[in-house]
C-alpha cells in the first residue's frame, strides 16, 4: 500500500466521526506488516474525558485483533488548514507498541508530511523504560 492510499483511507474515516462538540473530525488508518489496515475515527462524548481519538480507535482495533508488534505506518487526517498532528495521549499509546512508527499527517486539502513517532516523542516512555 502506498502512503497516498493509506492517507486516503484516513480521509474516508472523517465521515464516520462523531464530533457534535468540537466539530473537528479526525480519521486514522494504521498499516500492519501483512497489509492489514485498521481504521478509526474520533468519537466524542458529553463527558469530554470519555472522548476517544481516531488514532487510539485504530490502535484498539489492531490490538484486539492480535496485531501488536507489526505496525508499519499510521496516517492521520483532518479537515483543517494545518496538519492534523496526534495529541499527546495518542503519541503515548502509539509509542507503547511502535516507537519508530512512520507517521503520515495530512491536512484538509490532502497534502501530507511524513515523520516518525520517535521524532514526535524523542524521549518517550514505554515498556523498555520499566526494565
Amino acid at each position: 500500500m502506498t502512503d497516498q492510499q493509506l492517507v486516503a483511507k484516513a480521509f474516508e474515516m472523517l465521515e464516520r466521526s462523531y464530533v457534535p462538540y468540537s466539530c473537528f473530525p479526525v480519521g486514522a488508518a494504521l498499516l500492519c506488516a501483512d497489509g492489514t489496515v485498521f481504521t478509526g475515527c474520533n468519537v466524542e462524548n458529553a463527558a469530554y474525558g470519555s472522548t476517544i481519538c481516531a488514532e487510539r480507535t485504530a490502535v484498539l482495533k489492531a490490538v484486539s485483533e492480535g496485531h501488536k508488534d507489526d505496525w508499519q505506518a499510521i496516517a492521520i487526517a483532518g479537515r483543517g488548514e494545518d496538519y492534523c498532528w496526534p495529541c499527546g495521549s495518542c503519541r503515548q499509546m502509539l509509542y507503547e507498541f511502535a516507537p519508530d512508527l512512520k507517521v503520515l499527517v495530512a491536512r484538509g486539502n490532502g497534502d501530507f508530511v511524513e515523520t516518525t513517532l520517535s521524532e514526535l516523542m524523542p524521549h518517550g516512555f514505554g515498556p523498555k523504560s520499566l526494565k
